[in-house]
């Protein structure tokens, strides 16, 4: 769903992405620091219960995951380790920002639910991912799904900036069940979908 904003973010942080070509800095480079910086921003102020915080820092290292392969495609530099670099601190990043959460349930804002929660939506994003991945390893596609990772870090960092603006916890607490579900819900859809294929090709080559 919100790739069709990919487009306009992608003109408006080219300039920055020549930039730093002519500085000589890496696409790899770039996705190091911006992933770290994004665990940085969950797992330090997050746990402290500065939720606003970590969703503005998270939210200005997010911009990395766009400036890399803006810098990659304009060099040339685009390569076969560099997309499993970017995927695998992809899911790290992912798993941070769920991890950061449930600490806050665990120390600041204790409540075994929405711990629970943060767990389910950090193992299911996972999942969402994997499945993915290995279907595509096996020459199946995969691609489908309510909860793409896109939509799911816009709603995590919206709703949880939002909570810590308006003190409205609700809206966390709202995203976490609408995550959980919809990240189920998107592995299910994975796995019905590949095994459809896997099963085609029994019977086509039957």
């Amino acid at each position: 769903m919100l790739d069709r904003f990919r487009a306009f973010w992608t003109a408006v942080i080219t300039p920055v992405a020549n930039l730093l070509l002519r500085l000589g800095v890496s696409p790899d480079a770039v996705t190091l620091v911006g992933t770290a910086g994004l665990c940085a921003g969950a797992l330090i102020f997050f746990p402290q219960g500065r939720l606003l915080t970590g969703v503005l820092v998270i939210t200005a290292f997010v911009f990395s995951d766009l400036i890399d392969g803006t810098m990659a495609r304009t060099s040339g530099r685009v390569s076969k380790f560099g997309a499993f670099w970017d995927s695998t601190l992809d899911r790290i990043a992912d798993g941070a920002i769920f991890i950061g959460l449930a600490l806050y349930f665990a120390w600041e804002e204790p409540s075994r639910v929405y711990l629970v929660l943060s767990l389910v939506c950090l193992l299911m994003g996972a999942v969402t991912s994997y499945a993915r991945a290995r279907a595509e390893g096996l020459g199946l596609e995969a691609k489908v799904g309510i909860a793409e990772r896109a939509d799911r870090l816009v709603l995590i960092l919206v709703a949880t900036g939002l909570s810590a603006i308006f003190d409205l916890p609700v809206l966390l607490y709202g995203a976490l069940w609408i995550l959980a579900v919809a990240s189920t819900v998107t592995v299910a859809q994975r796995i019905w979908v590949v095994r459809k294929q896997a099963l085609a090709e029994v019977a086509d080559a039957g």
